[in-house]
């Protein structure tokens, strides 16, 4: 049965938009959640949803084990969800393509607009994907960091990009013939 509290559910889902590429009018759309347990402690602003986390709002999609959100006075601080992985997924603003993100981790920090996936993390926006076991993204300033495994040997511990060849002005809607 979905859980609709008024307390943090906003927020919490205003702080997991990707604000760079996140659908604008999400933030208007109600939130539906579901868990197997959710607490929410007024005096100390925490809410956590445990087992099985499903939050929906608009186009933003979000699954994970556990989530936990903390508020101050000023609003929103920081939100940590954990899971094996956690997954979100959002339509970008003002274009037919969405973001997608994994990880073990992921913690958004309202106040630094800093989204950190740790843990086999990966970020795919279109066609573009980033691996790594560590992906921030600094929302203020549009920044990515990618770091490897550390003390990883091979090619599994290494940072890997992706980047699609952007179509050319007329040629968006035509077949591209494959390369030899």
């Amino acid at each position: 049965m979905p859980i609709e509290p008024k307390f943090l559910l906003f927020p919490l889902l205003a702080a997991l938009s990707l604000p760079a590429f996140a659908e604008k009018a999400d933030r208007e759309k109600p939130v539906h959640v579901e868990a197997d347990n959710v607490t929410l402690d007024d005096m100390k602003k925490i809410s956590v949803f445990e087992g099985n986390v499903l939050l929906i709002q608009g186009t933003l999609t979000l699954r994970a084990q556990y989530v936990e959100a903390r508020q101050s006075d000023d609003g929103l601080q920081n939100v940590s969800a954990r899971g094996n992985p956690v997954s979100f997924r959002q339509k970008r603003d003002g274009v037919d393509e969405y973001v997608e993100g994994y990880a073990s981790q992921a913690d958004y920090d309202n106040v630094q607009s800093l989204l950190r996936l740790t843990g086999n993390a990966r970020l795919r926006k279109g066609g573009d994907e980033i691996r790594g076991a560590q992906i921030t993204y600094d929302a203020k300033t549009e920044f990515y960091k990618v770091v490897g495994q550390e003390g990883a040997t091979g090619p599994s511990g290494r940072v890997r990009v992706i980047i699609r060849p952007k179509p050319k002005s007329g040629e968006a809607g035509k077949a591209q013939a494959p390369q030899p």
